[in-house]
């Protein structure tokens, strides 16, 4: 029988360190965020809110009305988001009516590593994009309407049509008006609209306001952030919900300095308090209200 010495059992004992650390070794960060998504109910619509992801936004001279940028970013960084920056979701949102699968907005589009998620987070909630029925635009910015688009320049959602409200039209397709458009965010935001629009005229519906755009869905004028701003009121028997787009930005009550400071309004509040709504609450009349900024469960 062989007899094991001190020296033996050190060596041992080295080498199975060695193996262990080799075991234990770091993987690469994934350096992505997983896809996500949130369903609830309204009545007898199913509602589920698609994650496209989040980004940092660069914040404009007057991102809040009512207080100086810099008390937002004091804010944001006490909410835990990255110092210097306001850190904005992206949510998307899928309505089946029953008679309807509808989907408000698309997203950003593979433009940056950290947004651009809305078909996995589909898939994650077992929606297949060729089920969309009605692809409905609130309005016409980048973040909106660029995942109408796979990269590969088809149509994400084929079988579905794609609604747009008149106003937003109007102006965001007039080659005059993008002539004269600013070089920074306006410049692109005209760019896009040709980039995803400029082949589908013929496609694309134009709605007006006041009008049913989806069983149980009425487009509200909430003019402002763009000029044809809109707003979707959706009602099943008596739930109601308020789909209020970019109204407000980040509405965040986790924010230290609570809701409505660090929201960004917009002329359509006031609409959208006419019809009964309250941009700076979660509920009023018994109708709940919903911002694609707002982070979801």
């Amino acid at each position: 029988m062989a007899k094991l010495t001190r020296r033996d059992l050190l060596v041992g004992a080295g080498a199975s360190l060695a193996v262990g650390s080799k075991a234990l070794a770091g993987v690469p960060v994934a350096g992505k965020q997983v896809p996500s998504f949130y369903r609830s109910k309204l009545g007898d619509f199913e509602l589920t809110v698609v994650s496209d992801g989040a980004r940092p936004i660069p914040l404009p001279p007057r991102f809040v009305l009512n207080v100086p940028n810099e008390e937002v970013l004091k804010a944001a960084e006490a909410a835990y988001m990255p110092k210097g920056t306001v850190f904005a979701p992206f949510n998307p949102m899928v309505v089946n009516t029953g008679s309807k699968l509808v989907l408000i907005d698309t997203g950003y589009g593979p433009i940056a590593p950290t947004v651009g998620l809305l078909p996995q987070s589909l898939a994650a909630a077992g929606i297949d994009p060729k089920s969309i029925d009605i692809v409905l635009i609130s309005h016409m910015h980048g973040d909106h309407i660029n995942g109408i688009k796979n990269p590969d320049g088809s149509l994400a959602f084929p079988n579905a049509e794609i609604k747009v409200p008149a106003v937003d039209w109007a102006f965001w397709m007039d080659d005059a008006n993008a002539a004269k458009a600013p070089e920074g965010f306006f410049k692109a935001s005209f760019g896009f609209c040709r980039k995803i629009f400029g082949d589908l005229k013929t496609r694309v519906t134009i709605y007006q306001w006041g009008s049913e755009v989806a069983p149980g869905m009425t487009a509200i004028e909430t003019a402002g952030h763009t000029p044809g701003h809109t707003s979707f009121a959706i009602q099943s028997g008596s739930s109601k919900l308020l789909f209020q787009g970019d109204v407000s930005n980040v509405p965040d009550p986790t924010l230290p300095l609570a809701l409505p400071v660090l929201v960004q309004l917009h002329a359509g509040a006031g609409a959208c308090w006419e019809a009964g709504f309250d941009v700076t609450q979660t509920k009023r009349n018994d109708a709940t209200t919903f911002s694609g900024r707002m982070q979801v469960p």
